[in-house]
């Protein structure tokens, strides 16, 4: 028996029986989810129905709004108890899902208060990212409405079909969030004060809903057991200055919401004031929840949910075997791969695409740029109906010349398609810059993922040619009918006196062992601000360079918001010295000579620069090659140093195209 066959373990949510222990977690899918008249979309029905019929037990779409008389408008589109049009495709979205094999909750909100603008709270709060404006303070008339509003979306939600509903949510910050917590919740009245008063709402809420639609209709809560927060709009890495929820009140939360009748917890961490817990990039370890949500499970009886970082098979298995938790809850992962709970039950974890915490195609397109949301390791995944593999065109024979990440998704995509595909890699090894990348002791999916894409070619049978780099008349012997050229980017090294000095972003990456105590890292984009964190967290004296006005900003995209902000604060945890619109204009042998904004220069002491300033396209034979008459693509960084995100969508969209 596999040891990943606790997981097609059945349990039960109130009288649902859910099949297995994978749980997709809610997600804000952004403008993927509704059509034009407010129903959802078959791109979002299409996305879940194949998450269902990848394994997954129960799914829980992101949060639906119900309030429609408080709020002056609502960030999550269409309202359930007014838009009939939702309710017929949310009927769609259940048949579909059931068909497939799994059960499904309805996430209904209270509200989103201080988090977005001109939004009611509990009281008066500085809005999020926005301290200059404020979120007035409900009523108790509001509130009592915001949560007859809910209860009714509770009813409309077991009309459709739903098998339960989650609460949206004692997390993030949310509404219902602040409500709970006496930093934002300053009421006099019987819903504020007390523990018990301040969890009035989630009480009424449970108590209106089984009022309504029985007391065999499941009601679940989404819950933040500890918040990371030390004021407004700013994190604590280890909790220790907490102002929020403590774990110690998140477990007395726990323990009361049973009381009141919730019939399972869907736990996570943070807040958008913390936003690296709420939705922790690689930097937060994998299984980093299980000791929390297992302080949960020890007072409760009713199941638990744990989620945030929590695609580690082994660590998750061995939580639910223990009984710390009782099912694994995957929002990002899922998106990475709809397969994942077939691969892991079958004991075939080497075909898992693993999420990679990078934050790019999911928050920061859904979130902070209000796009679609997506994956940067799955190019298919929320445009699934407009993406779709296509079937080949004739009998065709592809050569990608490149074996970065690009390269290999190109050959993949290629060969899926059914056509021969040969792959030439310079090197003796597949992978290109992800191969640097996946080395820091924070970034281990990246390697997971580079291995992923090698096992992937080897089971399509991809011809690998390793240690070529091809000649034209290697190219004319393959009789290619397209080409794609991936032929990556090499380090940037812009005429400075003394660079030559430096060691390279991917030799320090490479070789650590060449780094001295005292690290200059000039540049601060991704690259440089990672290399700095690995050194700082060996102990090293550390100093980072940067010529824009902030960190991780280069490159156009920047880095998503949680990504960046847990990386400030880790650098200020670790005493990393960091300097913005200051240029490098010299290297010596005692160190870095910089030029401030100022125009006043200063020397850097270090015992080792590190050159980070960036990537350039490394050239290719184009031009030349152009004689063969045969179509050539370029993509990822041989088109313009860019992101994993852009290297692997490239690799997706040329292939398909073909």
């Amino acid at each position: 028996m596999s040891k990943y066959s606790v997981f097609d373990r059945p349990y039960k949510i109130g009288n649902v029986e859910i099949k297995n222990r994978f749980v997709v977690i809610p997600m804000t899918m952004g403008g993927l989810a509704y059509d034009e008249e407010g129903g959802f979309s078959e791109n979002l029905i299409h996305y879940f129905e194949l998450r269902a019929q990848g394994g997954f037990g129960l799914i829980i779409p992101g949060a639906a709004a119900t309030d429609y008389h408080v709020d002056p408008y609502s960030a999550l589109g269409p309202n359930v108890n007014t838009n009939e049009h939702w309710r017929e495709k949310a009927k769609e979205l259940v048949d579909r899902v059931h068909a497939a094999g799994a059960k499904i909750f309805c996430q209904l909100t209270m509200g989103l208060g201080r988090n977005y603008p001109g939004l009611p709270g509990p009281s008066e709060n500085p809005v999020w990212r926005n301290p200059d404006q404020k979120s007035p303070e409900m009523t108790t008339e509001q509130i009592k409405q915001k949560i007859a509003d809910l209860v009714d979306g509770a009813v409309v939600a077991k009309q459709c079909g739903y098998d339960g509903v989650e609460i949206h949510a004692m997390h993030w910050g949310y509404l219902l969030d602040q409500m709970a917590m006496a930093f934002y919740n300053r009421r006099t009245d019987e819903y504020g004060g007390s523990l018990e008063n301040r969890l009035r709402c989630a009480k009424e809420i449970v108590e209106g809903i089984h009022e309504k639609c029985g007391r065999d209709f499941p009601v679940g809560m989404r819950l933040g057991l500890k918040t990371y927060i030390k004021d407004y709009d700013k994190a604590t890495l280890d909790g220790k200055e907490e102002v929020g929820r403590t774990l110690e009140e998140g477990v007395e939360i726990s323990r009361l919401l049973e009381q009141y009748g919730y019939d399972f917890l869907d736990t996570d961490t943070g807040t958008y004031d913390s936003f690296y817990y709420a939705c922790p990039p690689m930097y937060n370890p994998q299984g980093f929840m299980i000791p929390l949500a297992a302080a949960a499970k020890k007072v409760v009886k009713i199941p638990v949910i744990a989620g945030g970082r929590m695609q580690d098979y082994d660590l998750a298995a061995e939580a639910i075997e223990k009984g710390e938790i009782d099912a694994v809850g995957l929002g990002r992962p899922s998106l990475a791969d709809p397969e994942y709970p077939n691969k892991v039950i079958a004991g075939e974890v080497e075909r898992v695409r693993p999420c990679i915490g990078c934050n790019m195609g999911c928050f920061r397109r859904c979130v902070e740029t209000g796009e679609p949301v997506s994956c940067a390791v799955n190019p298919q995944a929320g445009r699934e109906t407009i993406m779709a593999l296509k079937p080949a065109d004739g009998d065709k024979k592809v050569v990608v010349v490149g074996g970065g990440v690009g390269g290999m998704e190109a050959a993949r995509t290629a060969a899926l398609r059914g056509y021969r595909v040969t792959l030439f890699e310079k090197s003796d090894h597949l992978g290109g810059h992800i191969v640097e990348a996946g080395a820091h002791s924070f970034k281990k999916e990246i390697a997971k993922l580079n291995a992923w894409y090698q096992n992937e070619l080897k089971h399509l049978n991809v011809d690998i040619k390793m240690e070529h780099e091809p000649c034209i008349n290697c190219i004319k012997k393959q009789q290619p009918d397209a080409i794609v050229l991936a032929t990556g980017s090499s380090v940037s090294a812009p005429p400075i006196p003394g660079l030559d000095k430096t060691v390279d972003s991917l030799e320090a990456i490479d070789h650590p062992e060449k780094l001295g105590q005292k690290v200059v890292i000039i540049g601060g984009g991704l690259v440089g601000c990672e290399i700095a964190l690995d050194e700082a967290n060996h102990g090293k004296d550390v100093t980072v360079v940067e010529a824009l006005d902030d960190i991780m900003a280069a490159g156009g995209a920047g880095a998503p918001y949680p990504n960046k902000q847990m990386i400030t604060d880790l650098f200020a945890a670790k005493g990393v010295k960091v300097f913005t619109h200051t240029k490098l204009v010299e290297v010596k042998d005692e160190g870095a000579v910089v030029e401030k904004a100022d125009g006043t220069k200063e020397t850097l002491a270090a015992d080792t620069v590190v050159s980070a300033m960036g990537f350039r396209p490394t050239p290719n034979l184009k031009e030349e090659w152009a004689q063969l008459n045969v179509p050539m693509y370029e993509i990822g960084d041989a088109t313009g140093a860019g992101t994993i995100l852009k290297a692997i969508w490239d690799g997706y969209d040329v292939a398909n195209s073909i």
